[in-house]
């Protein structure tokens, strides 16, 4: 079989010093590979985006903000639990991950603790397990709320941030109010629409500053919304690739932000995902476009991409650096090749990069990419 279709392809050795703990300070005096051809690469800084990028290209940025969604508490019997949201469904029910899962009878009734102590007794906000969900193991949950609070009021209060496995969550400030707290710095500067289980990561790099500075170049930005889910950071578990089934995410990609592709594309200019969500989101409603003209997308998508995947929409990639055997390294080997892929992270290991979510990034440019 093909090698780019296997998954024990996509492996790599990290020493876990280089796992970022907590993001660069500013944002962008992160690192920047860039990769600029499909044998050259250079090591730059994230602030000097703009001398890597053209008057007239198109950053395109996803502006879903990241929800409290992890949520502890206990049973009647007073057993501990822990809840994980992922998708809103209707009527304050939501689909969840549990903890201990094989305790998560139908009937169920879970009481949540919040992470203000003091909060009293008539602020209870509690869920029942009403439906399992075959497709993630989960359970679908009804919640409760105090009368008069709404469903996001007890989420704010008795939520969190939900950290990937492999951050401490021990590396930032407790005080809310610290500019340096973990709801702020797990945050995009242009985080609107809430939803997200996790942070498209390739944005968190972004100042208002760089921003300002790009436009000012004509490098011009439009935005997008893919609701990261537990689809994107699932591993993929099967040696055959093409087996792999991705959850379903929501994406939203608006007439305006269409509006500003179609126009860069008619006078050739390059339209640049900032991160593999923005990838799949454009990819998707190019798909339900059914090789038109790009239209605008509301709905979800389960897309998967691998390498020998045909690109329709995106010429260059922002991207950290992603975990081996994921379903994120296999989308950017289908942009430059599994084998060149793997030799940048080679050598950004070999020169002390930082990885995943609060590490360092790649910039992937049209001329590197195969096809």
């Amino acid at each position: 079989m093909n090698l780019d279709k296997l998954l024990s392809s996509y492996g790599y050795e990290l020493p876990s010093e280089l796992i970022a703990q907590t993001p660069a300070v500013p944002r962008d005096s992160s690192r920047l590979l860039v990769v600029n051809s499909p044998t050259t690469q250079f090591h730059s800084r994230f602030s000097e985006l703009i001398d890597w990028l053209l008057p007239g290209d198109l950053l395109v940025l996803n502006n879903t903000q990241v929800i409290p969604a992890r949520l502890y508490g206990h049973k009647a019997t007073g057993a501990p639990v822990e809840i994980l949201l992922l998708e809103e469904k209707k009527n304050n029910c939501w689909l969840a991950l549990v903890k201990p899962g094989k305790r998560f009878k139908l009937g169920t009734e879970i009481y949540f603790d919040s992470v203000d102590k003091s909060v009293t007794k008539e602020a209870e906000f509690k869920a029942q397990v009403i439906e399992r969900d075959e497709a993630t193991g989960g359970r679908i949950l009804q919640f409760f709320c105090p009368e008069g609070r709404s469903f996001w009021q007890m989420l704010e209060e008795f939520g969190q941030i939900p950290l990937p496995p492999y951050i401490n969550p021990d590396s930032f400030p407790s005080e809310p109010s610290n500019s340096l707290s973990l709801s702020s710095q797990y945050q995009t500067i242009f985080a609107q629409q809430p939803g997200a289980i996790a942070a498209p990561t390739a944005g968190l790099h972004f100042t208002e500053e760089l921003l300002q500075k790009l436009q000012a170049k004509g490098i011009n930005q439009a935005y997008l919304t893919l609701h990261v889910g537990v689809g994107t950071f699932r591993p993929v578990e099967v040696e055959n690739i093409t087996d792999h089934v991705m959850h379903q995410e929501w994406i939203e990609l608006p007439l305006a932000t269409v509006e500003q592709i179609n126009a860069t594309k008619a006078r050739g200019g390059r339209i640049i995902a900032v991160g593999t969500t923005v990838v799949r989101a454009l990819e998707t409603a190019a798909k339900a476009s059914q090789n038109q003209t790009l239209k605008p997308f509301r709905g979800k998508s389960d897309l998967f991409i691998y390498p020998g995947y045909r690109w329709q929409i995106v010429d260059g990639l922002i991207t950290n650096f992603h975990l081996p055997y994921s379903s994120l390294l296999m989308l950017v080997s289908a942009l430059i090749g599994r084998e060149r892929l793997l030799a940048l992270y080679d050598e950004a290991i070999a020169k002390q990069y930082r990885f995943y979510s609060f590490g360092d990034a790649m910039l992937i440019l049209p001329e590197a990419k195969l096809g």
